[in-house]
């Protein structure tokens, strides 16, 4: 209703309004105005500002007035009132009616906790400031560092020569064109004068890695030990990348964790096979990290390890072992007089420990010097405790004693412990678990529990003992090792053969298959921790899928270029077919054949900056990943992985072979490959030769004809470069007799080019005879283009005379008017080249003729003999333009 009446109140104002203006005359004083409603309300605003200023001196009169009249000075008072401050009295912190001892401390205490909150409220903002502060430094930095690597990346990988440079809208493979130089890639890199640690970090790890490219290639080919795994750590730790930044898991320790799984850091001597000699290495590399872990432990607790002066292994182990368990009371290790308090066994946990500490030995001689105590009997009341003990104490005893023998044989055997004694240990299991599930009974030691499960090597064991007690592992490390521990050697398929249940042994394919349960999220904690899903799928010997997934991850870190260098060190052990991964459908060849690709794309990114010779260290590699690694270098690798090396090997090097300088770095300077980079893949002369005639055939059929060329002569087949340019020379006069601009200065690079392959046939010593009579014919051929490409130029020039005596001097062809008439087919007698060039050349001929007068009659007698040599070859299949032509010039 307010609305409704404010609307009216509103209307009628405007009404009056209106009525007023229309009874308003026009004063010459007073000009009309006009004003919309947003003018104003803007001027009333600006009237309204006006009035409050005059109003505010009003207002402070009357404040001095009303102060005057009770006697005060309003500046004085203005005076006193800026230095006034408030302090307070001992009775606004103490009031008067808390007057006893227990009221004043509860204040103090009530004081003293607001002050403490206070304060640690400071601090906690001082802190946080700090800390936000100290990650924009981080982040600014982080980002300053991308940024500049942005700009000064033109190329993650050194470069050999700046004057190579390729579009930035190229694709893989392309490259753009480079002038044909004999130095491209053997001289010193420009980049390589700049200091490695100015340079950024992925160009840094790239060259490193390079060099260790170089050194096993070389190694390779002359036979020589090399350990790439523990080269390329050596590599990677020079670059100083030591901090994890918060991640567990780095690079680091990745390529430890090869050099371990390969085996490179020890001789293996037992007969084992190749898939458990990794799962051995995967486990030393773990019993290393734990070893790490027990000397950090001890470190940071140096009181309560006690450890002394004595550094033995067993006393680092029971030295964690009084850290670990100090809630538990005196362990029987450090016991004085056992008869005043019992000590806690830690028999099985010493144990465990020495084996997930890699200490074998120790644990060896824990379980026999244990052997003795186990035969000791109680010597109170045996009489009256015989009905309940006898049979714990006696199973007790035995089963110490057996299990200390499985121990020793799991030992001396690498975890592959004959049947009978894995099927003992089976049923302990069995025996424990049921012991322990009894009421009364003392609870077993699960460490004890673990060690038969992992002696026995069960399937049903390991499920059961994980379901059982899902708690039982701290950390996927532990974990993993106690399930690689238990894994026994079996083929695929043969678990399905036995029986008993029980019997079923554990794989490595039913670890495997548990872990790819899960996503990569889950074990990089949503990309937080990235080198922990490849890892986790290193340690579980799944080797093509932690390659494949280093290098399709994108990041500032680079792990591409790990990806590609640990694929080089794993194909050249050969151990590619061990580790394609549960459920993936990969045969031997595949597995190969996918760390090759991997190996070869990086290989082409040094390709497309012109960096050749690197380019060609990695061929090489990638070439080799395919015949089975290291065995392919001295041909000892089967007959099929053999065959694919060398495919491969010839098509990478044809690739080389087609780039601007290609030539020069294969073959050097001269000759067939003996001063170039092909003499150390290609050994046999004879083979080098195929090579080359392969490549140069290759290049005709690509149209790089210059390259067939180069390449023909390296080899001294002259016959074979002159047919090349006699093909060229040939289509470059039909070009030219087209109107093609760009003819005549490709005919004279031609001829040029066929003089000099004359000249060095002239002077070879090494051609044949019958090489001889085919350079002889392929000059004769030559020469008969040489003289077609004459008439054109005479004919273009306008020299129509001249044109036409130079037509009736050709020896191939019957047009001299003063010769008789021949019925002779002439064309079988020319090479393919001329006869192509011949309709071109009647083309010219008459038209020269038709340019010209007749004055004696020879130029009837030479279209006379045009003719009769026209109808003479009618089956040929003359263009129709000459047909035509020929009609109408008679």
């Amino acid at each position: 209703m307010a609305t409704d009446q404010n609307m009216s109140s509103w209307t009628d104002l405007l009404h009056s309004s209106t009525k007023l203006l229309e009874q308003a005359a026009p004063s010459a004083q007073f000009p009309p105005l006009q004003r919309n409603l947003d003018q104003l309300e803007t001027l009333s605003k600006k009237l309204k500002a006006k009035t409050l200023r005059n109003e505010a001196p009003q207002q402070s009169i009357a404040a001095t007035r009303l102060l005057a009249r009770e006697g005060l000075n309003a500046e004085q008072l203005a005076r006193d009132l800026k230095s006034f401050e408030l302090k307070t009295t001992f009775e606004d912190v103490f009031p008067a009616e808390a007057t006893s001892i227990e009221d004043y401390l509860q204040q103090v205490h009530e004081m003293a906790m607001v002050s403490a909150v206070q304060e640690a409220q400071k601090d906690n903002l001082r802190s946080f400031n700090d800390h936000m502060l100290k990650v924009l430094e981080e982040d600014w930095q982080m980002e300053k560092r991308d940024f500049l690597q942005s700009l000064s990346q033109i190329s993650t990988l050194p470069r050999t020569n700046v004057t190579y440079t390729v579009s930035g809208g190229s694709r893989p493979g392309q490259v753009a064109s480079i002038a044909s130089s004999p130095h491209v890639s053997s001289g010193p890199s420009s980049m390589e004068l700049v200091p490695l640690d100015s340079k950024p970090i992925l160009e840094r790890k790239a060259s490193v890695y390079a060099e260790v490219v170089k050194n096993l290639n070389n190694a390779r080919q002359r036979s020589l030990p090399f350990k790439p795994a523990t080269a390329f750590k050596g590599a990677y730790e020079s670059l100083g990348l030591h901090a994890s930044g918060g991640k567990s898991v780095n690079m680091q320790k990745i390529w430890h964790l090869l050099q371990t799984l390969l085996s490179e850091d020890i001789t293996i001597q037992r007969s084992v096979s190749k898939k458990i000699s990794l799962v051995i290495g995967a486990r030393r590399h773990l019993e290393w990290g734990h070893e790490k872990y027990i000397m950090d432990t001890i470190q940071s607790h140096p009181a309560q390890a006690a450890l002394g002066g004595v550094v033995g292994n067993l006393q680092r182990i029971r030295a964690f072992l009084r850290i670990r368990l100090r809630d538990y009371g005196v362990l029987d290790f450090d016991a004085v007089d056992s008869r005043r308090q019992p000590p806690v066994d830690t028999t099985w946990q010493q144990i465990y420990f020495c084996m997930r500490t890699g200490y074998y030995d120790e644990a060896r001689s824990v379980a026999l010097s244990s052997r003795a105590s186990n035969h000791f009997a109680p010597l109170v009341n045996i009489f009256s405790l015989i009905s309940i003990c006898i049979n714990y104490y006696i199973w007790n005893s035995l089963s110490h004693y057996f299990s200390f023998g499985q121990l020793t044989e799991w030992i001396n055997t690498g975890g592959m412990v004959p049947a009978e004694i894995a099927t003992a240990a089976s049923e302990e299991c069995e025996k424990i678990l049921r012991i322990g599930d009894r009421a009364g009974r003392p609870a077993y030691d699960k460490k004890k529990l673990l060690l038969y499960a992992l002696i026995s090597g069960s399937r049903r064991q390991i499920d059961r003992l994980l379901r059982d007690l899902p708690t039982l592992f701290n950390t996927i490390e532990d974990f993993l090792w106690f399930k690689l521990s238990a894994v026994r050697d079996c083929p695929v398929g043969a678990t399905s053969i036995v029986m008993n249940e029980s019997l079923v042994p554990y794989t490595l394919e039913d670890l495997q298959a548990y872990l790819n349960k899960f996503d990569p999220s889950y074990y990089t904690k949503n990309g937080k921790d990235p080198l922990v899903y490849p890892y986790i799928l290193l340690l579980s010997i799944q080797l093509i899928p932690a390659v494949v997934y280093l290098s399709q991850e994108s990041g500032d870190e680079g792990y591409n270029i790990d990806a590609a260098h640990i694929s080089i060190v794993l194909a050249d052990h050969g151990v590619l077919s061990e580790g394609a991964g549960a459920g993936q459908k990969m045969g031997v060849m595949d597995a190969y054949a996918e760390a090759s690709s991997i190996i070869r794309q990086y290989g082409s990114a040094y390709l497309r900056v012109g960096n050749l010779s690197m380019a060609l260290e990695y061929y090489a590699q990638a070439a080799a990943a395919v015949g089975g690694g290291h065995l392919s270098w001295s041909g000892r690798g089967n007959v099929d992985q053999q065959r694919q090396r060398n495919l491969m090997l010839k098509q990478l090097l044809t690739e080389l072979l087609l780039r601007d300088g290609g030539v020069y770095l294969l073959l050097g300077s001269r000759g067939a490959g003996e001063e170039g980079e092909l003499r150390r893949f290609l050994i046999d002369v004879k083979a080098r030769q195929q090579f080359l005639l392969e490549a140069a055939h290759h290049c005709q059929e690509t149209g790089l004809y210059e390259k067939s060329i180069e390449i023909q002569k390296r080899i001294g087949a002259f016959s074979m470069a002159l047919d090349t340019i006699n093909k060229c020379l040939s289509e470059a006069i039909c070009a030219l007799s087209r109107g093609r601009s760009d003819g005549e200065s490709r005919t004279a690079g031609l001829i040029h080019s066929g003089n000099e392959i004359l000249e060095m046939d002239k002077y070879s010593s090494e051609v044949s005879p019958q090489e001889r009579e085919s350079v002889l014919e392929q000059q004769t051929v030559l020469r008969q283009l040489e003289a077609i490409l004459s008439v054109h130029k005479l004919a273009r020039l306008g020299h129509y005379v001249d044109a036409l005596r130079e037509v009736a001097k050709l020896q191939f062809l019957p047009l001299d008017p003063r010769t008789p008439d021949t019925t002779t087919d002439v064309f079988k007698n020319l090479s393919p080249h001329v006869q192509v060039c011949v309709p071109d050349l009647l083309k010219v001929a008459l038209t020269c003729l038709d340019n010209m007068v007749d004055s004696d009659g020879s130029l009837r007698a030479l279209r006379a003999k045009i003719a009769s040599f026209f109808a003479n070859n009618s089956n040929r299949n003359w263009p129709r333009d000459l047909y035509e032509k020929l009609a109408r010039s008679l």
